[in-house]
């Protein structure tokens, strides 16, 4: 299936910003008073930080992609090979609504682990690489989140995705 998508061209650097700042909730409140359940929010004052699961969430981790993989052929043997981040990767921040504190269930920022390990040569290192990007580098550039709801809880916000994109001062007249 992911054989079926395919990159027919890319959107200049200086047209991202403006283009995603027409779809910018100032806070998950208010993208879920709009009657979304998906949205982009530009965070202040972030701070990313990893805590060590504990054993036992690996395991139900690993039986939980287990499970998936024997579900169908829509999963397959590959789905049963991952291997759960040792690491939750987090992110407190401020938005419009306030406070906030959110686990990010984005898969690429697990990729971002593994990958990072792979090239560091050690957990350590990579975390503090991570802590870098997410740190110093995205905030002083801008980013924004993705987040999203479930339709059977719409009060409670998930972290789906940080997006590196330019921080802008103006905002487009639509």
């Amino acid at each position: 299936m992911e054989d079926s998508l395919a990159i027919s061209g890319a959107m200049p650097e200086k047209e991202r910003a403006p283009f995603l700042n027409r779809f910018v909730s100032s806070s998950a409140e208010a993208a879920s008073g709009e009657g979304r359940s998906l949205a982009l929010i530009r965070p202040k004052n972030t701070l990313f930080y990893s805590k060590k699961k504990h054993p036992d969430q690996l395991e139900q981790e690993r039986a939980t992609y287990a499970e998936a993989a024997r579900q169908g052929s829509f999963f397959d043997e590959q789905l049963k090979a991952l291997e759960p981040s040792p690491y939750e990767f987090r992110f407190k921040f401020e938005d419009a609504a306030g406070r906030h504190d959110y686990a990010n269930g984005d898969w690429e920022a697990h990729a971002m682990f593994f990958n990072g390990r792979r090239r560091e040569g050690s957990e350590q290192a990579t975390l503090q690489w991570m802590n870098s990007v997410f740190n110093e580098d995205y905030p002083s550039k801008g980013m924004l989140f993705c987040i999203g709801n479930m339709a059977k809880r719409r009060q409670t916000w998930q972290l789906l995705g940080v997006l590196r994109v330019d921080a802008t001062t103006q905002y487009d007249l639509f």
